[in-house]
């Protein structure tokens, strides 16, 4: 059971994160408590974020310094609402989440070469979704995902579930092309899969197919091979999540489209879809 925050440090922790959002800083990601450092800074910030006053003057500054400051669960959520909370229309959600997302420059993509943010497309209220990894070139150029080559292949696939583009929604973990289509790097996925976490969240899908290793390794904070991401479910916060082989893969090795077609009959079976007979080419 997550501690309760006095008043006064709520107020405290709304002021500091409004200072942040007139920098332009949105996002705040939660880090487990840490031993902090025995300086007079430390020990500065701890007497003022300290929930009784009488206690600050009988604590040295060694022993606040030891002391962790108590984090109530979501409490930025809490302190700083996303845009779309409360919003039931998925088509608004997203339409807010893409206004919060503006001209995004949060990551070093924005100066790498990109033409334009690719934020998803699709059906708002789709009960299935598909995310890849990251924007190529043809992707950068029309401002939507999987328009490529890869992205061809991907309405094959779509089209042999029994489904049309339009049925359902596709995004990417990353909204920005990486130069030369290189694999995204860490702190570009952390910094902006936030975003994609609040699409989901507004579509709400029944189901989500992770096309790839990078999209299944970020969405599922799990490092570990195809074999072991194929063939079953996973619970991604509430929604069922199953991993598949990446179109521009299967470009380069079309004898494992017979594995994913039987990656998408999982995913048909579940969403109560007739398996058609003829299956991705």
């Amino acid at each position: 059971m997550p501690e309760i925050l006095n008043p006064q440090l709520k107020r405290d922790l709304s002021e500091r994160i409004r200072y942040y959002n007139e920098l332009g800083i949105y996002d705040f990601y939660r880090r487990e408590p840490t031993l902090l450092n025995d300086t007079v800074e430390d020990a500065t910030i701890l007497e003022n974020c300290a929930t009784q006053p009488e206690q600050r003057d009988l604590m040295t500054p060694r022993s606040k310094a030891a002391i962790a400051a108590p984090v109530e669960e979501n409490v930025f959520e809490v302190a700083n609402p996303k845009p779309e909370s409360g919003v039931s229309d998925p088509v608004q959600a997203l339409r807010l989440i893409r206004e919060d997302l503006g001209d995004c420059t949060r990551c070093r993509l924005s100066k790498q070469g990109r033409k334009q943010i690719v934020f998803g497309v699709g059906n708002p209220k789709a009960e299935l979704m598909f995310i890849g990894e990251a924007p190529g070139a043809d992707e950068d150029q029309q401002g939507e995902p999987f328009v490529g080559r890869a992205g061809q292949l991907l309405n094959n696939m779509i089209k042999a579930m029994g489904l049309r583009r339009e049925d359902i929604y596709i995004a990417n973990i990353i909204k920005c092309r990486p130069p030369g289509n290189r694999t995204p790097e860490r702190d570009e996925c952390e910094t902006c899969s936030p975003f994609l976490m609040r699409q989901i969240a507004a579509i709400k899908p029944k189901a989500i197919v992770a096309l790839g290793a990078v999209a299944a390794k970020t969405l599922l904070a799990i490092n570990a091979p195809m074999s072991e991401f194929r063939g079953r479910w996973f619970d991604f916060r509430g929604t069922k999540l199953a991993v598949t082989y990446h179109p521009a893969f299967l470009l380069r090795d079309p004898r494992q489209k017979k594995e994913t077609w039987k990656d998408l009959q999982m995913v048909m079976k579940e969403l109560g879809l007739a398996t058609p007979a003829k299956g991705v080419e």
